[in-house]
């Protein structure tokens, strides 16, 4: 992973606007992800196959319970400036209505339902910590983390209730288990499949 420092200690619109371009003209080569991690403009490499069937299970799951005006979103940018943050979840649930209405190529955080990461190798410590603060922080209702490089073996944890950044853990399980995502989503989702890697 790659990685372009941005000084934003006093940030401001202008300054966030400025992370905001260097982002967007960062040249990476195809596939690869470009985010803005707490100012800093990150480049990853394109994620594995079992990283992407994992997502691939995720999302038709989610298809099944989803109402039909919310989409289900692989390349969203999702932005936090309170954190200096732009990412690109692996998957976003986020009402359709959002997109079409902002001009662009992402949407605040706060609009999105839904935020699904799975952890690469490179990756891991920004989708535990840095990311899952900027979601919280910007009221995302639902965070799933599907860790398949926890410590102690592949983990699935869905946090909710944000106040400030931080989630409270409403259920952690290793792979292979069930995990219930409550309304509005109200699914049970089968994780055996993520063992298959």
């Amino acid at each position: 992973m790659s990685a372009l420092t941005v000084d934003h200690s006093t940030a401001s619109g202008h300054e966030w606007d400025d992370l905001v371009r260097i982002w967007q003209e960062t040249d990476a080569p195809e596939g690869c992800k470009v985010e803005i991690i707490e100012g800093i403009v990150t480049v990853a490499p394109p994620p594995s196959n079992a990283h992407n069937d994992i997502a691939d299970l995720v999302q038709r799951a989610l298809y099944e319970v989803i109402p039909r005006h919310w989409g289900i979103y692989q390349t969203l940018g999702t932005a936090v400036p309170s954190r200096d943050g732009l990412y690109i979840p692996d998957l976003a649930v986020a009402p359709r209505q959002v997109l079409r209405d902002e001009v662009g190529n992402f949407i605040s955080a706060a609009a999105a339902e839904l935020i699904v990461e799975i952890t690469s190798k490179s990756n891991a410590a920004h989708d535990r910590i840095k990311k899952a603060a900027g979601y919280a922080q910007a009221g995302v209702p639902l965070y799933l983390l599907i860790d398949g490089w926890a410590p102690g073996g592949p983990t699935i944890t869905l946090y909710g209730e944000p106040q400030g950044d931080v989630y409270r853990v409403l259920h952690a399980g290793k792979f292979g288990e069930q995990i219930e995502l409550p309304e509005p989503f109200d699914l049970k989702l089968d994780t055996d499949d993520f063992l298959a890697r």
